[in-house]
């Protein structure tokens, strides 16, 4: 698989100090630019923009995946196995309630992945993945 391309997301949140904690202390992330209405992070690599909005629509639905129900939209990162553990345990020691628990989905199947989900602090869902054999990230 060839290197990946650092990716830029945008998305919402109605407390700026609340994202700051959450995505600089809990999920590690280091800060870059900021403003009175954004903050860049550093999302192992890629860059997010938490924007302030006086409103914003939560978790807009669910789909089943694999006997769980998916929150859409959502967004995140694969790591490799151990970061992920490592995020997971960190997460956990923070006190992070999980919308899905961390656990192996589509065991023994195509495309067997880790996966946990949870909400950040103004409710947008997060996924972070890793895969055993990155190879599989796109096997059918």
């Amino acid at each position: 698989m060839s290197e990946i391309a650092p990716f830029h997301i945008a998305f919402p949140v109605d407390d700026l100090a609340a994202a700051r904690h959450f995505y600089g202390t809990v999920l590690g992330c280091p800060e870059g630019r900021s403003d009175a209405d954004w903050i860049d992070f550093n999302l192992y690599g890629h860059q997010i923009v938490a924007h302030r909005v006086d409103r914003r629509e939560r978790v807009a639905g669910h789909n089943p995946v694999d006997g769980h129900d998916v929150p859409v939209p959502h967004f995140g990162v694969v790591l490799p196995p151990a970061q992920w553990q490592a995020l997971a345990d960190r997460l956990t020691a923070h006190g992070v309630r999980f919308v899905i628990e961390p656990h192996t989905r589509f065991p023994g199947q195509p495309g067997e992945q880790s996966t946990m989900f949870f909400l950040d602090p103004a409710g947008n869902a997060l996924e972070f993945k890793a895969f055993a054999d990155l190879g599989q990230l796109f096997a059918r």
